[in-house]
């Protein structure tokens, strides 16, 4: 019987305390800010919701927490802001302020977010992370572009490769495929002689000495043709100029003939020189 009286006393107990406590009982906050009807319950979950971040933040920035405990209470904080901007649009549709705007932003400030990261925030010790300390770390600058002056500052005759042969490398080797190529012409040369005079018949044309095309012969210009020749010892080659070449004479006849007819354009009239042409059509001139 007694442990029965215990158990009732003991009911009775917890009975009449949640009657004494009936007006106290703590009101959990609605899943979804649209759940929310009233503006002083709203606000009253806001600040609530501030007051949990506030004390999360303050924790973070212990880094002895060590790495899970720090990326945890990382992600609560970020889920906390989340929510707390869900309650402000609850708080401005039903006609209260708008926080979004003109409320305090040091909470949000204080968290840094990785650019492209959709609004992910770290706070405290989570900046230090591995993996996290690498995001924010600013990618150096591009070096600067150098302009077309600059460019050609650095261009000179080695650029356009006048300079390939000073190595000492380049002009052994087009001496050495230069000889080649001379014995290949030669040979080739005497091949093609062989058998050109082989096939003009006999061997005794091949012993006769070849012509040179370059030896001038005097009979077959005549004495009026003007003759350059060069200076030299013995063995001077004559050159002579196969073009016709006017005498001293000439070109004194000409030049007066050129100063005539420029003194009767400066000076004599249309007339007169229509007169004048007129004239040596009669006398056929």
């Amino acid at each position: 019987m007694a442990r029965n009286a215990e158990k009732a006393m003991t009911a009775l107990a917890r009975f009449r305390q949640a009657q004494l406590e009936e007006g106290k009982v703590k009101e959990r906050r609605p899943f979804l800010a649209s759940e929310c009807n009233e503006l002083p319950k709203a606000e009253k979950w806001r600040r609530q919701i501030i007051s949990e971040i506030s004390k999360k933040v303050a924790q973070i920035q212990n880094a002895g927490l060590g790495e899970f405990k720090i990326r945890d209470l990382n992600d609560e904080i970020n889920k906390l802001l989340r929510e707390k901007g869900h309650w402000e649009v609850r708080i401005k549709e039903l006609g209260g302020p708008d926080y979004g705007r003109v409320g305090p932003k040091m909470l949000d400030h204080e968290g840094k977010e990785v650019p492209g990261n959709r609004g992910y925030k770290y706070f405290g010790a989570a900046k230090d992370l591995p993996g996290v300390r690498e995001l924010f770390e600013k990618e150096p600058m591009p070096p600067p572009r150098k302009t077309r002056a600059e460019l050609m500052k650095d261009i000179d005759a080695e650029y356009y490769g006048y300079r390939d042969e000073d190595d000492g490398v380049l002009v052994p080797l087009e001496q050495e495929y230069e000889k080649h190529a001379i014995a290949e012409a030669v040979e080739k040369w005497k091949a093609e002689r062989e058998a050109r005079l082989a096939g003009e018949g006999g061997p005794d044309k091949e012993e006769e000495e070849e012509e040179y095309i370059y030896a001038v012969r005097e009979e077959e210009h005549s004495d009026d043709e003007m003759r350059d020749q060069t200076e030299g010892g013995e063995g001077a080659q004559t050159f002579i100029a196969h073009v016709p070449v006017p005498s001293q004479k000439e070109i004194e006849e000409a030049l007066v003939r050129r100063k005539k007819m420029e003194l009767l354009q400066k000076y004599a009239s249309e007339t007169l020189m229509a007169q004048s042409e007129e004239a040596k059509t009669l006398l056929g001139l």
